[in-house]
């Protein structure tokens, strides 16, 4: 069976992708972004595809995971504002209010402290730090926890900093 021209494909199934895009984001721009990227991937899948699957099915699988992808994107986007809060200086120093949070970091015994900065600041997996600090994931999510609780009970909460 041979496969149908790819512009005759948009042409049939295009209104339907877009009804999926819309009704994960709404009538928006990052819409027709989501119907646009999805048959982009399409395109580059359609050649290799099987004669015998549902194509509309397929393209609305892909739509789904492109709207979804866009619905992530817009989370990590920052936020415009006029205003920048910012929060004044003991003594002149940049950060100083923080040093607190400093003392009680620096009270953690290292390995504790290197996991939590690898993990958390960094963002690395525990996987990760695990091959940068030696041993295994599991040694490094029990620092990092270890080390977590050790600060909650530490640093001190509330305005008073």
């Amino acid at each position: 069976m041979r496969q149908h021209p790819f512009e005759k494909i948009v042409a049939e199934h295009g209104p339907t992708v877009l009804r999926v895009c819309r009704a994960v984001l709404g009538p928006t721009a990052a819409a027709e972004d989501a119907w646009s990227e999805t048959f982009l991937s399409a395109m580059q899948a359609y050649p290799a595809l099987r004669a015998d699957i549902n194509v509309e099915a397929w393209l609305v699988t892909i739509a789904h995971r492109k709207a979804v992808d866009q619905l992530r994107a817009e989370t990590r986007r920052a936020i415009p504002t006029d205003n920048l809060p910012e929060r004044p200086a003991t003594d002149g120093l940049p950060g100083d209010g923080e040093s607190q949070l400093w003392n009680a970091l620096h009270a953690l015994p290292v390995k504790q402290r290197q996991t939590i900065a690898y993990h958390y600041l960094a963002g690395l997996p525990y996987a990760e730090v695990a091959q940068i600090l030696g041993g295994s994931p599991q040694a490094a999510r029990r620092a990092a926890a270890d080390g977590i609780a050790t600060l909650r009970k530490t640093y001190p909460k509330g305005e008073d900093r």
